[in-house]
């Protein structure tokens, strides 16, 4: 056996150990990019982010009413938010404030049971049930002009304009704040059984987005600053009682374990590409195997023009161009404005100033007839100027072109 084959073996070995642990590493990366991604999907599933609805007194975007509850606090107020009805009605007494919005989730004996133990209650949106549920009043028109208490109630002496979107026309014996003889913004009821209710549609009062405009949050400060506590009660699907089934959706015919599945396929996917994918290097200047004509380009552009039908668009890419080749044939700038192309123009045809700035500024046409009526005025004009041109460089006399010559 020759020298050449026996180093032939070693060699091949050789190559093949840094290969083999090539492999391993890449495989040991697709694993651990792997149980990452699973990882984290099983994180984000068992604690998504809880959504916040509208006047939630922990929401922090625009129709959240976070805002008004550190307004609230800095009052000195304790505001203790709740989720489930029953811990709210324990947490009610003589002196706290019940707020909520339209309680749509609970029965009406459910509402009932939640208000007995309260002697102050704000709602801060309501529903045409539920106004016929408290006995105050009904919906009634309005209008966005700024408005002013106008009213018995003390708290809204000091509370200035508000510009309400909701109006409701009050029960006798409930008084109406905010409004005229049409609708009110704001019912204060004090006739029933001792308690004092208060209704607003406070969406777009006491959000966090309009909070601080006019008198909103005067306004806030007025209904729900009477108390030393506030029982904020947050109404939701999971604390209905409702008897019924809710319909089937895509989530909860899912699988729970379907999302992480797919997230984990997903990045196996991508793991597996950036493994066995051709790796990236420097950028490389090519030259394009096809050279686009400026004509090609512009006959483009002028199909797309015509199959849009748009001739306002073409008269003023007709305009331009002539103002352009204008300028240059009477010497001016290549940029030259309208009106000073138009002034140079009329002097150099001897025709009066003000005449041609019609044709080059004036309304764009509305239609393919107009457009042909303005492509032949401009292309009038064109030809007129270039033949002024041709006339003034020639001489004028005979001798003039001997002494020349």
């Amino acid at each position: 056996m020759s020298v050449i084959d026996q180093a032939t073996p070693a060699t091949s070995t050789a190559e093949a150990r840094p290969r083999r642990a090539r492999t391993i590493v890449g495989w040991i990366i697709v694993v651990a990019l792997v149980l990452l991604v699973a990882f984290v999907a099983l994180q984000v599933s068992a604690s998504g982010p809880s959504a916040r609805g509208t006047l939630d007194p922990e929401g922090r975007d625009d129709s959240g009413a976070l805002a008004l509850a550190e307004i609230l606090r800095d009052q000195g107020v304790d505001v203790s938010v709740y989720r489930s009805r029953a811990e709210a009605r324990a947490a009610v007494d003589e002196d706290t404030t019940l707020v909520m919005t339209n309680p749509y989730t609970l029965t009406d004996d459910a509402v009932a049971e939640l208000l007995d133990p309260a002697d102050r209650v704000v709602f801060l949106s309501t529903g045409t049930h539920l106004l016929s549920v408290l006995d105050i009043g009904e919906n009634a028109p309005g209008n966005s002009d700024p408005a002013s208490a106008d009213c018995d109630v003390p708290e809204f002496a000091d509370v200035g304009t508000i510009r309400a979107d909701r109006f409701f026309s009050p029960e006798d014996g409930v008084e109406a704040c905010f409004g005229d003889a049409d609708g009110a913004a704001v019912l204060v009821d004090d006739s029933g059984d001792g308690r004092h209710t208060s209704i607003v549609e406070a969406t777009r009062l006491f959000s966090n987005a309009y909070l601080a405009e006019n008198g909103n949050a005067a306004l806030a400060l007025a209904l729900l600053g009477q108390t030393e506590r506030v029982v904020w009660y947050v109404p939701s699907f999971s604390d209905t009682d409702i008897e019924g089934q809710s319909p089937d959706t895509l989530g909860s015919l899912t699988p729970p374990w379907v999302t992480p599945a797919i997230l984990l396929l997903f990045a196996a996917g991508i793991a597996a590409a950036v493994w066995r994918g051709q790796r990236f290097g420097p950028l490389v200047a090519e030259t394009l195997p096809v050279t686009v004509r400026a004509s090609e380009t512009m006959h483009g552009r002028a199909r797309l023009t015509a199959k849009a039908a748009d001739a306002p668009h073409a008269g003023q890419a007709l305009r331009d161009g002539a103002q352009r080749r204008l300028a240059r044939r009477l010497g001016l700038a290549v940029h030259a404005g309208a009106d000073e192309v138009a002034d140079a123009a009329s002097d150099r045809l001897r025709i009066p100033r003000g005449t041609l700035q019609a044709l080059l500024a004036g309304p764009l046409p509305a239609d393919d007839a107009a457009l042909v009526e303005l492509a032949r005025r401009l292309d009038e004009l064109e030809t007129a100027v270039e033949a002024t041109t041709r006339t003034t460089r020639q001489p004028s006399h005979p001798t003039e072109a001997e002494g020349t010559t």
